[in-house]
């Protein structure tokens, strides 16, 4: 899928991780670079309730002045929040990535290209009666430029060597 990073993006209702209570989610993308200076923060996983935002996962990058990306993953719930994000691993963009967003147990981690690149302790709390948008928020805006080859949605916790290791290796 290609996307513009004015405007497209896929809505689902529908959560392919509805109820689970650990998880992994995969994405092989290459983000692009973007002379529109509010293209600097591009969601492209936004899973939230159908009715509100309190519960929510969000993956995402932030593009640098210098047409650079650094991850960026939120989980939010009642209980508390966390955002996974440091702008010293940064990441040339027009080249093919596998991201990773894993959490078990209060523990969340996200990676590139399987090295950990960020993780905390949040309390997730399953998102039921969930929908996904891909390419954008929810609330339309913060498009991602570039293209996404394969989302991959796992209601367990995997570990760098069980991801799909066959891209980056």
């Amino acid at each position: 899928m290609l996307f513009d990073g004015i405007n497209d993006a896929l809505f689902i209702k529908g959560n392919p991780l509805d109820n689970a209570s650990s998880f992994t989610i995969e994405i092989i993308f290459r983000p692009e670079s973007s002379a529109n200076p509010d293209n600097s923060e591009q969601r492209y996983i936004h899973i939230r309730n159908q009715t509100d935002d309190v519960r929510r996962i969000l993956m995402e990058l932030r593009l640098t002045a210098d047409q650079k990306w650094f991850l960026d993953t939120y989980i939010r719930s009642e209980v508390n929040n966390l955002t996974l994000i440091d702008s010293n691993k940064t990441h040339q963009t027009g080249k093919w990535y596998h991201a990773a967003l894993v959490y078990e147990k209060g523990k969340m981690r996200h990676y590139v290209n399987g090295v950990e690149e960020g993780s905390g302790e949040v309390i997730f709390l399953p998102i039921e009666n969930g929908q996904i948008s891909i390419g954008a928020r929810q609330n339309p805006r913060s498009w991602f430029k570039g293209a996404i080859k394969l989302i991959k949605f796992t209601r367990r916790s995997l570990k760098p060597e069980g991801f799909l290791s066959f891209f980056y290796q």
